[in-house]
């Protein structure tokens, strides 16, 4: 058995670029982009897909949490 992370993580946002930023400055590392989104690969091993938004505005503003 290998030791690759066998799950990943979305996240949905509404700038798929500054997410990838701020988590490629906490130590993640791009991998590949496909249509709209995003892959890291955490510094753990998993992989991060950050995607944007696909819910509805209001759901999405009622539960995102804004990184400063």
């Amino acid at each position: 058995m290998d030791d690759q992370a066998r799950y990943h993580v979305d996240i949905e946002t509404d700038d798929v670029e500054a997410e990838a930023r701020r988590l490629i400055a906490l130590g993640a590392v791009e991998v590949g982009r496909w249509l709209e989104c995003i892959t890291l690969r955490a510094p753990g091993g998993h992989l991060v897909c950050v995607i944007p938004c696909h819910i509805d505005p209001k759901t999405f503003e009622s539960h995102s949490q804004a990184w400063e």
